[in-house]
């Protein structure tokens, strides 16, 4: 237990920008691909850059991809660093917090000041708890924060109103719970979060399911709940948070791509055309189905009407929660 501890500590800590993935960048479609990663180690941005360089590069899509972590901001210092730079040659890992931190304000740019690229997975969310946890199910865990609100202090690696938060907010909230007591403890990025969880530091984390399943794999956390309406195939007898108690809970985190601002025309075709060639490659097939990620795809125009959507949608329930004025 220490010893996991240990890692996954050293694993949100390190910067990683030197590693290099390889492969024939002759015969490769793109040549080099840099990946820009707004978080720390060990989070869900840093698993889908590195999982899908993974799979592009095994793939042979492209010949050399590279990795630079940037925290800082709530994933602002990322955005801002790579509208100034107007770097065409790197491809910056987003998902839904980039919608709820624009909304909050935390940074002032959104997904407007980019070139949205595509949607390429979805992530749903996941309530976690230690090995040696008392909360043994999620009813548990509701009875618990009913009694004592403070009591139940549960941690996320986003900010305090960002995703992470917003998860474990609606999931009291739709279990008959006053939705805005949540004691939210943030992190910087999910690999801290669930070093916290391990340590006794927090109750319950709030995280995406591809973040939890290895680890519940080995027996050192378990998954109360998952916040989709069917179960997850990568882990079948973890229940949903709508059958655990938490009626109509369903919340999807998209993860996906931008680039600088002005980027040409014929270079996001490529760059879209490269995303869409992975997903029939058993490449990708391996990458998605260890991290229990569902396939979407929605590129250029018709991810921008995604985004435009959930910020509406987002937007809304955030202001029923309290979040938003």
């Amino acid at each position: 237990m220490l010893k996991l501890l240990k890692i996954i500590l050293a694993a949100s800590s390190i910067f990683m920008g030197a590693t290099v993935i390889t492969t024939s960048a002759s015969a490769a479609d793109i040549g080099e691909l840099k990946f820009l990663i707004p978080g720390g180690a060990g989070g869900g941005w840093d698993g889908t850059a590195r999982g899908t360089g993974e799979a592009l590069t095994k793939a042979g899509i492209v010949g050399n991809a590279t990795y630079e972590n940037m925290s800082g901001g709530g994933g602002g210092k990322a955005i801002a660093h790579i509208i100034e730079t107007k770097d065409h040659g790197t491809l910056m890992v987003n998902s839904t917090p980039i919608v709820i931190r624009s909304l909050t304000k935390v940074f002032p740019q959104s997904f407007r000041d980019l070139t949205p690229i595509a949607g390429t997975i979805g992530d749903y969310g996941a309530i976690v708890v230690g090995k040696n946890s008392t909360l043994g199910s999620l009813s548990d865990l509701i009875e618990a924060y009913k009694t004592d609100p403070k009591s139940v202090a549960v941690g996320g690696g986003s900010v305090a109103g960002g995703m992470d938060h917003l998860i474990a907010a609606l999931v009291m909230k739709n279990a008959g719970a006053e939705a805005t007591k949540v004691k939210y403890i943030p992190y910087d990025a999910g690999g801290k979060a669930m070093a916290g969880l391990l340590s006794g530091e927090i109750k319950a984390l709030t995280t995406g399911f591809g973040e939890a399943v290895e680890l519940a794999r080995q027996g050192e956390v378990k998954i109360l709940c998952v916040t989709s309406m069917e179960r997850n195939a990568a882990m079948k007898d973890v229940p949903t948070c709508d059958e655990a108690g938490s009626k109509g809970t369903n919340f999807v985190n998209w993860r996906g791509f931008f680039a600088a601002p002005g980027l040409p025309d014929d270079k996001k075709a490529a760059y879209i055309a490269a995303l869409e060639k992975m997903y029939s490659t058993p490449e990708w097939e391996e990458v998605r189905d260890r991290n229990g990620w569902v396939d979407i795809f929605n590129a250029d125009a018709d991810f921008v009407s995604f985004l435009e959507g959930q910020e509406k949608q987002i937007g809304d329930l955030m202001r029923e929660l309290g979040f938003l004025e």
